[in-house]
């Protein structure tokens, strides 16, 4: 999984997505047939073929923030959420502050504990309560560091028992996906476009403008779930569990997916005996809502990788999830010719 630990540690926050997009344009030279990249920084590779035209999205940005102030005396930043964030997941964390000369490494923040009263203790963590630390003085701060530089979470991508781990796996992941999907199928049964999204955190954004240029008949996101079978959770909260293969969803927060393309999905499983299981979100959206919109609509869903610890940097995902979710999007790309999603 050499390919999916540079995505992960790649930067790219939600409109700055230049370093992590060359890293999937390198991949993809050579094993499709096209490669174009459109206004809004989609990465949308082309693998020629007969069939209905299909899109793979997987999203390539990840959540971070933007210096929004920097003290002149201390030098320390304050910063704004690109994305959504639980601000008790960032306390003590490292960052790459990118600025204008390369990258200056920092932590962040907050009163020490030791000298807050006891009802600051007991108030919710905010994230105007922290700050960016890069040690050093306010003056040279001042010089290196402007508002608006990107501020990016810092994680290393490791393997440990039977899962791996790292940052912006949400949704690197899918990309990754996406990418060994398409090398494993055996043959194309469709005309495929593999599509790394732009700005997905903030809006759908880079799926909505690629998948108006490409017109899609088919279109699935390849995202992960939220996989709660941790300790204290109830089961009807759970979401989805780890170990259990591929999950299938019918919706997210912002569509209801195509059903005969669901039931496809379902049938390709069970017949090639692929571990999935039946998830309903209850919260968040997925690319799949704005690729459905596409021009005159597109039958579409999502597919998820059950991910526990979801927004924080040691996201962790199954191994043998991955693995099923590779396989079903395999077996699609060799069967989707096949399908008649008409209503």
């Amino acid at each position: 999984m050499e390919l999916l630990k540079r995505l992960s540690e790649a930067h790219g926050v939600s409109g700055y997505e230049a370093p992590v997009r060359q890293l999937i344009v390198d991949e993809l030279k050579g094993i499709v047939d096209s490669i174009e990249v459109d206004n809004l920084g989609n990465v949308i590779a082309h693998k020629k073929g007969e069939g209905p035209r299909v899109m793979l999205a997987g999203h390539m940005d990840e959540i971070g923030f933007l210096v929004s102030h920097i003290d002149g005396d201390s030098g320390f930043l304050r910063i704004l959420p690109v994305g959504g964030f639980d601000p008790v997941t960032l306390v003590a964390q490292r960052v790459d502050v990118h600025t204008k000369d390369g990258l200056l490494t920092g932590c962040i923040g907050r009163k020490p504990i030791h000298i807050m009263s006891a009802a600051d203790r007991k108030k919710p963590i905010e994230l105007r309560d922290l700050f960016v630390d890069v040690g050093l003085s306010g003056e040279v701060v001042k010089e290196k560091v402007s508002v608006g530089d990107v501020v990016t979470l810092r994680q290393s991508y490791i393997e440990y028992g039977n899962v791996v781990s790292g940052k912006a796996l949400d949704d690197r992941l899918g990309v990754y996906v996406a990418i060994e999907a398409m090398k494993q199928a055996k043959k194309l049964d469709c005309d495929l476009y593999i599509v790394a999204t732009t700005q997905e955190e903030v809006g759908l954004r880079g799926a909505s403008a690629s998948s108006y240029n490409i017109n899609p008949d088919i279109g699935i996101a390849l995202d992960v779930c939220i996989a709660a079978d941790t300790a204290g959770v109830d089961a009807k909260e759970q979401v989805s569990k780890q170990g259990k293969g591929v999950g299938i969803t019918f919706k997210d927060a912002r569509a209801v997916w195509h059903p005969l393309l669901v039931r496809a999905m379902r049938e390709l499983a069970d017949a090639k005996d692929i571990p999935y299981q039946l998830v309903v979100p209850g919260s968040g959206g997925t690319d799949a809502a704005a690729i459905q919109l596409a021009r005159s609509g597109s039958a579409a869903m999502a597919i998820c990788i059950p991910t526990r610890y979801v927004h924080s940097v040691v996201e962790t995902v199954h191994v043998e999830d991955i693995k099923a979710t590779i396989d079903l999007m395999a077996a699609f790309l060799e069967t989707a010719g096949s399908l008649d999603l008409s209503f």
